[in-house]
C-alpha cells in the first residue's frame, strides 16, 4: 500500500473511493495531497482536534455532508465532546440557519456512534428548528448541556440578536474560536469582503495571526486554493 493509501486508512480506518481513485489515476498526485494535508492537519497555532471540529462545522454551515462527517470523526478521535461538538454546530446555524442544525444531526448521531452510544433516530427527519432541538435533547439526555439549553431556550423566542450574542459568547467552546468558525463559514464560500468584519471581531477575541492563517489553511483543504485568496485579503503580513 503507497504512504498515500496508508495515510488516509489510518485516518479513516479504510481508504475512502475518492483516494482510492486519486491514486489509481495519479499516486503522485495523491502523495502530495497528502503532504499538504498532513502538514496543514498537524497542531500549529491551532490544535488538531481544533481544526477537524472547525472544518465540521463550516461544512455543516455550507450544507456538505461528506466533509462534514469525515472531520467529526477526526474531532472525536482527537477528543472532541458531544456538547462541544454541538455548540460548534450552533454558530454553523448562526451561517446558514435550521438547514444548517438539521444536517448536523447526522453528524452528532454519528459522534455518539464513535463515543460507543447508539441513538435512537426520529421515525421521521425534523423538519423544524423545534424538532431538530428535541432529538439533539433526546440524545444528549445525562450530559451536561447547560450552555446548549439556554440557546436553544433564546431561540424559540425569535430573538435573532440575543441568539447571536448567547452562541458566540464563551461556553464549552471559547469566543475566540466561535469567531474564527464565523471567518471560516464566510471563506469557504469565498465571501471575503463579507469574513474581514469576522476577522476583526476574532482578533479582537484574542485571535492571533497565526491562528488565522490555520483558518485559511484549513479552508484549502475543504474548499480549494481560491478560500485563500479570499482569506489573504484581510490577513496581515507576518514580519
Amino acid at each position: 500500500m503507497s504512504e498515500g493509501l496508508a495515510y488516509f486508512k489510518e485516518v479513516y480506518d479504510e481508504v475512502p473511493g475518492w483516494v482510492q481513485k486519486m491514486h489509481d489515476y495519479s499516486p503522485r498526485v495523491l502523495d502530495h495531497y497528502t503532504g499538504i494535508r498532513g502538514e496543514i492537519m498537524q497542531d500549529g497555532a491551532l490544535s488538531r482536534k481544533e481544526k477537524d471540529v472547525l472544518v465540521a462545522s463550516m461544512n455543516a454551515a455550507r450544507l456538505y455532508p461528506r466533509s462534514m462527517v469525515y472531520h467529526t470523526k477526526g474531532a472525536i478521535d482527537y477528543g472532541c465532546p458531544v456538547p462541544e461538538l454541538i455548540e460548534y454546530f450552533l454558530v454553523a446555524y448562526l451561517y446558514g440557519g435550521s438547514k444548517s442544525l438539521k444536517l448536523s444531526l447526522e453528524a452528532i448521531a454519528y459522534a455518539m456512534e464513535l463515543k460507543g452510544v447508539m441513538v435512537k433516530q426520529p421515525s421521521k427527519t425534523p423538519e423544524t428548528i423545534e424538532g431538530v432541538m428535541q432529538t439533539i435533547r433526546e440524545w444528549m439526555n445525562g450530559e451536561d448541556i447547560h450552555f446548549i439549553e439556554e440557546i436553544f431556550s433564546l431561540i424559540e423566542t425569535g430573538d435573532e440578536q440575543k441568539v447571536e450574542e448567547k452562541i458566540l459568547t464563551d461556553g464549552n467552546v471559547s469566543t475566540k474560536l466561535k469567531h474564527l468558525n464565523m471567518v471560516g463559514n464566510y471563506i469557504t464560500e469565498l465571501k471575503g469582503q463579507e469574513a474581514q468584519g469576522w476577522m476583526e471581531k476574532a482578533r479582537e477575541a484574542g485571535a492571533s495571526e497565526a491562528e488565522l492563517a490555520d483558518v485559511g489553511y484549513i479552508c484549502i483543504l475543504t474548499a480549494g486554493i481560491p478560500t485563500w485568496f479570499e482569506m489573504s485579503d484581510s490577513l496581515k503580513l507576518n514580519k
